[in-house]
């Protein structure tokens, strides 16, 4: 299951319309994780978006290999932080996944803090919850 699929990318205008406008938000630096539900059934528990601002960074080569580094973490993390504790869940799980730093960082440091994410991100769904 360390495969990442193209049903788990997040590409319907639809879907990234609802995750932007009616998704809540959190910051944990270098990410700012955009998260809601969808009532539609799908093969996989989440979809997940990675963006990094062209603004921020000019070359493209650059925001590739944050994406790179940030789609290889969250490759080798999702079946045991993320669909383990979503296992119970009817809804999809759409995820917006937000470079926002300001440098490059090595990938074993993106890999901890997308691993943080995880957790706050449940606790973040548990407390919308009650």
């Amino acid at each position: 299951m360390n495969k990442f699929f193209k049903e788990e990318r997040l590409c319907s205008k639809k879907s990234l319309d609802l995750l932007f406008k009616k998704g809540s938000s959190f910051l944990l630096y270098p990410y700012r994780a955009t998260f809601v539900f969808d009532a539609q059934t799908h093969k996989f528990p989440a979809q997940v978006v990675i963006n990094v601002a062209k603004k921020r960074y000019k070359h493209s080569n650059d925001r590739n290999l944050i994406k790179r580094r940030t789609r290889e973490a969250y490759r080798l993390q999702k079946s045991a932080l993320l669909y383990e504790p979503l296992g119970g869940k009817e809804q999809l799980l759409l995820l917006g996944l937000q470079y926002v730093g300001k440098e490059i960082y090595p990938y074993s440091f993106l890999e901890k803090r997308l691993a943080q994410l995880f957790k706050k991100l449940f606790t973040q769904i548990d407390n919308e919850g009650n």
